[in-house]
C-alpha cells in the first residue's frame, strides 16, 4: 500500500493539475504516520510566494491549532461540534427506527462533525461519507460536544477563499479551483481532518486539509475507491494562482502557502461552504 503511495507520486511529479485528494484506508506505524491517510498526483516545482490578505507568516511556521471550546454557545458564528465517543446509531429522524451507523473514526482519523440540529437527547450532524450532504440523528450520549468560531466559504465564481473567524471575515485568498471538466463540487462541508503533506513534498504545503466533499466528476481516483477534496498548497508555480485565482485544478483548493498556514489553526468539525 505505501509503496504503491510512493510510486504514484513519484510517476505524477511532472504531470499538471492533478489535484484529487484519494484517502487510502490503510494506518500506518508510527514510523510512517506521515504517509498514511493521503494520495495525491503530483504538480511539479516547489511552491513559490503568493498573495494572500494574511499577516506575514513563512510557509513553514506552522502555528497549533486552534482547540475546540469545552460548550457549544448558540451565538451567531459559532458552530456547536460533536465528536464521535464510538461507533453510532444513525437515525433518519429522533426516535425513528435505526438505518445505519456512524463510525467512530474515518481513514484513521477522529469523526468530527458539525452539528446542524438538535432535539433533547439528540443531535443532528453531517457526514463525511459519500453521498455528498448525508446528514443523520444520533443520540447525544454517544457524543462529546465543542464548538468552532471558524468557517470557510469557497466561492468557485470569484474563485477566492474567504475565512470567517467569530462572523468576522479573517482570510480572503485567491484559490485554484476545479477546471470546467473536474469541478469542485459544490453544496455544505465540513473540515475532516489535517493530513501531513506527502514526501518529497511536490508543492502541498506545510499540510493537506482533508474536506468532507467528493468529486463527482471522479469517483475513484487511481484505484483507491475515493475522491476526496482537499485544501493544500500550489502544486507548482504560484503564478497559476496569481492574484485573482483560477481554474486549474482536479477539484481540490489550492493556496498560496501564507494562506495555507492560516487555516492552520482550524479546527475539524468547521462548516465549509462551497458555492458557485
Amino acid at each position: 500500500m505505501f509503496r504503491r503511495l510512493a510510486q504514484a507520486i513519484s510517476t505524477n511529479r511532472g504531470a499538471s493539475a492533478a489535484c484529487v485528494v484519494i484517502v487510502v484506508a490503510a494506518i500506518a506505524a508510527a514510523t510512517l504516520a506521515t504517509a498514511h491517510g493521503l494520495l495525491l498526483s503530483s504538480g511539479g516545482g516547489p511552491p513559490k510566494s503568493g498573495a494572500a490578505s494574511v499577516p506575514s507568516r513563512t510557509a513553514s511556521a506552522r502555528p497549533a491549532a486552534r482547540v475546540a471550546r469545552p460548550q457549544p454557545p448558540a451565538q451567531p458564528g459559532i458552530t456547536s461540534v460533536a465528536t464521535l465517543r464510538e461507533n453510532a446509531p444513525r437515525y433518519a429522524s429522533p426516535g425513528g427506527s435505526q438505518d445505519g451507523t456512524i463510525p467512530a473514526s474515518w481513514y484513521g482519523r477522529p469523526s468530527v462533525l458539525p452539528v446542524i440540529g438538535s432535539q433533547p437527547g439528540w443531535v443532528k450532524v453531517r457526514l463525511a461519507q459519500r453521498p455528498d450532504g448525508s446528514v443523520g440523528w444520533v443520540p447525544a450520549k454517544y457524543v462529546t460536544l465543542s464548538s468552532t468560531p471558524f468557517r470557510i466559504v469557497i466561492n468557485l465564481a470569484t474563485t477566492h477563499l474567504e475565512l470567517y473567524d467569530d462572523g468576522q471575515l479573517a482570510l480572503s485568498a485567491p484559490a485554484g479551483v476545479g477546471a470546467v471538466g473536474d469541478p469542485t463540487p459544490t453544496g455544505e462541508f465540513f473540515v475532516a481532518f489535517d493530513e501531513p503533506p506527502p514526501q518529497p513534498n511536490p508543492g502541498y504545503g506545510p499540510f493537506i486539509m482533508v474536506t468532507s466533499a467528493h468529486s463527482k466528476a471522479i469517483s475513484d481516483w487511481e484505484g483507491s475507491g475515493d475522491a476526496v477534496i482537499g485544501i493544500h498548497g500550489p502544486l507548482g508555480d504560484d503564478s497559476e494562482i496569481g492574484t485573482t485565482g483560477a481554474r486549474i485544478s482536479h477539484g481540490c483548493i489550492r493556496l498560496h502557502d501564507v494562506a495555507l498556514v492560516r487555516l492552520s489553526e482550524v479546527p475539524p468539525g468547521t462548516p465549509i461552504d462551497i458555492i458557485g
